[in-house]
């Protein structure tokens, strides 16, 4: 299955983060009309190439708060593992449970397993004009590889 690609209409969604005072909902279109989306998908919490991804991104939030984009984490964990992780490494942006995998689903990048653990979300980057279309699609070899961070920056420019 191949991610969607720049071009097309990012399918909506709402999904659930734990806020400080329960679940809270994030429902994407909300962005639409007032800023860009960034929208990591990532394979599972807790481990070493996808906390290093968040950590960076977390490190680096200024530099596209300043492009005008909202950043995502989207996982298929549970808005509880996604918090304890995130607190556990200082992790920033959002994470967002995709714990039912429609939305991984939806933007092509479902794994159908991975060592053996079942399905899982690939690594992989959407950025999402202020419309709701698609302007950059990466998705990437492996687990193991990061998306292009420059390419992403480089289509939020083009967006300011």
């Amino acid at each position: 299955m191949a991610p969607l690609a720049a071009g097309k209409k990012a399918p909506d969604f709402t999904l659930k983060t734990k806020a400080s005072d329960g679940l809270k909902d994030i429902k994407l279109s909300d962005q639409f009309g007032k800023k860009n989306t960034v929208l990591l998908f990532f394979p599972l919490a807790f481990t070493g190439v996808c906390t290093q991804e968040m950590c960076d991104i977390s490190k680096g939030i200024s530099e596209y708060s300043s492009l005008n984009a909202q950043v995502y984490g989207v996982s298929i964990d549970s808005p509880f593992a996604q918090d304890a992780w995130a607190q556990k490494e200082k992790i920033s942006i959002p994470l967002l449970s995709d714990l039912n995998k429609k939305v991984a689903e939806s933007y092509g990048t479902l794994l159908p397993d991975l060592l053996g653990m079942g399905a899982v979300s690939a690594r992989a980057a959407f950025v999402i004009d202020k419309t709701g279309v698609i302007q950059y699609s990466e998705q990437t070899p492996t687990p193991k590889d990061l998306p292009n961070f420059n390419a992403v920056k480089s289509a939020l420019e083009k967006l300011k």
